[in-house]
């Protein structure tokens, strides 16, 4: 039976990314075959081939489907700056009828384990009003919620699930990252996390000196999710 869910984060630069790997990476491991989306992509390089995104090029490395890259990042914009405003200056059209048809066709494949990762945090926006998590509803996906743990965390994580919960959707499981391990009661954030947030806890991530898919996955667990 395949299972597919739509990653987001608390905010940018929370690993989503790093979490997404390891849990494809602990999918692969577990036999499971995987699968992979981002959508859109900005802050991309360019290459002989094309825009390449590097987090785009981490999801693709775990996936064990054969994906191309222009499958898996369907719209890629070399700024590193909000996707709506490179798509502005791009001249194109970022619509959620426009991201849904590709991510669609990779939910289509059917892996057993498939994960859809957004950009930044729930309410980026897209074209006019719409948002990129109305392309999780478009999906109509559980979603992942990747808290990274720092100052604040607990008031994004929390106003995150709301946001969630409102768009109808269900939170699956949320993952904390330890992005700075000198946080202030750092142990007693994660209890109120735990005890707030309406989904079971799937890992914590420490501060990792080497950054791995690998790595990461030793301290997730799949089998927490429905």
């Amino acid at each position: 039976m395949s299972a597919a869910y739509f990653i987001t984060g608390t905010d940018t630069d929370v690993g989503k990314t790093t979490v997404a790997a390891g849990l494809l990476h602990a999918a692969r491991s577990a036999g499971m075959s995987t699968a992979a989306g981002k959508p859109v992509a900005s802050g991309c390089d360019v290459t002989p081939k094309g825009l390449r995104n590097a987090d785009a090029l981490a999801l693709l490395a775990e996936c064990s489907l054969p994906l191309k890259y222009v499958q898996v990042n369907p719209v890629a914009f070399e700024p590193a700056i909000a996707p709506h405003l490179a798509a502005r200056e791009a001249g194109v059209a970022l619509t959620v009828q426009s991201l849904f048809i590709p991510m669609q066709q990779i939910l289509d494949m059917q892996a057993d384990f498939t994960l859809i990762e957004g950009a930044g945090g729930w309410r980026v926006p897209l074209a006019d009003q719409d948002n990129l998590s109305d392309l999780a509803k478009a999906l109509n996906l559980p979603v992942i919620l990747v808290v990274g743990v720092r100052l604040g965390c607990i008031n994004h994580a929390l106003l995150t699930a709301e946001a969630i919960a409102r768009d109808g959707l269900q939170l699956a499981g949320w993952v904390a990252n330890i992005i700075d391990p000198k946080t202030s009661r750092l142990e007693e954030n994660l209890a109120t996390l735990a005890e707030r947030i309406p989904a079971p806890c799937l890992g914590r991530v420490p501060k990792l000196k080497l950054v791995s898919a690998e790595a990461v996955a030793e301290h997730l667990q799949l089998d927490l999710l429905d």
